[in-house]
């Protein structure tokens, strides 16, 4: 909305100069040529520079204490430390091997020597995950903007994380409802939640219902009130995953 409203400052003031009246002699006339034409630049170099904001991909190539050092489109790698953004790529954390960054309101956690993840795109996002060697995806991801590991369980009724990851991830889990789930150990109570955002490599969804587990866990079950939302296709050892809405 920042862009839009500075494009409109910036068309007011570009009427404002236009001059007011046509011209009437070759004097006029050329005047009139040579500020329009500086006017049609100036519109260019606008342009130009909105649409360099929106980076294509971002890698994370290494971490200095407080700074992540990026490459953003293939350009020359950048340090920039917490809150700081560059071609429209905003830090929000930097850990001992990664970092969390914020592109068109996506977060993305990248890992250190990570392919470059593609943040920019259009109007459906699309992840590809690779299985283990034990057959299972997982992948890096945020709840909340708070980094966290999914596994990737088409099992799970619901996005099923701890009670660590929960207060990680700002939810006052104790105000959910409280419902009764089956696990290894027996019956036990768990709380069902609405997480404000459900983040998969630079692929976000908004309002997931989760399901939050007394237990301690680090690795979040990225179940299918996610996952309904998505196409899925396996492909040999890949999984692709399209946003349906």
């Amino acid at each position: 909305m920042q862009g839009i409203s500075a494009q409109k400052r910036f068309a007011a003031d570009m009427m404002a100069r236009l001059p007011d009246r046509f011209p009437t002699v070759q004097g006029d006339f050329m005047l009139y040529a040579d500020r329009c034409s500086r006017l049609f630049i100036a519109s260019l170099l606008w342009l130009g520079l909105a649409a360099g904001v929106s980076a294509e991909e971002v890698s994370l190539v290494g971490v200095f204490p407080g700074k992540a050092l990026v490459v953003i489109d293939g350009a020359a790698p950048r340090a920039l430390a917490a809150g700081q953004s560059q071609g429209g790529v905003k830090i929000i954390s930097v850990e001992r091997d990664s970092a969390v960054v914020e592109i068109n309101g996506k977060r993305s956690k990248l890992n250190v020597g990570e392919n470059p993840v593609a943040l920019g795109g259009g109007e459906r996002g699309q992840v590809v995950l690779a299985a283990n060697a034990q057959g299972h995806y997982l992948a890096e991801g945020a709840i909340n903007g708070a980094a966290v590991s999914f596994l990737v369980d088409t099992g799970a009724t619901s996005v099923a994380l701890s009670t660590d990851v929960a207060v990680r991830a700002g939810i006052a889990y104790t105000r959910g409802a409280r419902i009764a789930v089956s696990t290894a150990n027996g019956a036990t109570v768990a709380w069902r939640v609405k997480l404000d955002t459900v983040t998969l490599r630079g692929l976000t969804l908004r309002n997931v219902e989760g399901v939050v587990m007394p237990a301690s866990s680090p690795v979040v079950l990225l179940g299918m009130s996610f996952l309904n939302r998505m196409e899925m296709k396996r492909d040999g050892n890949s999984m692709v995953l399209t946003q349906r809405y």
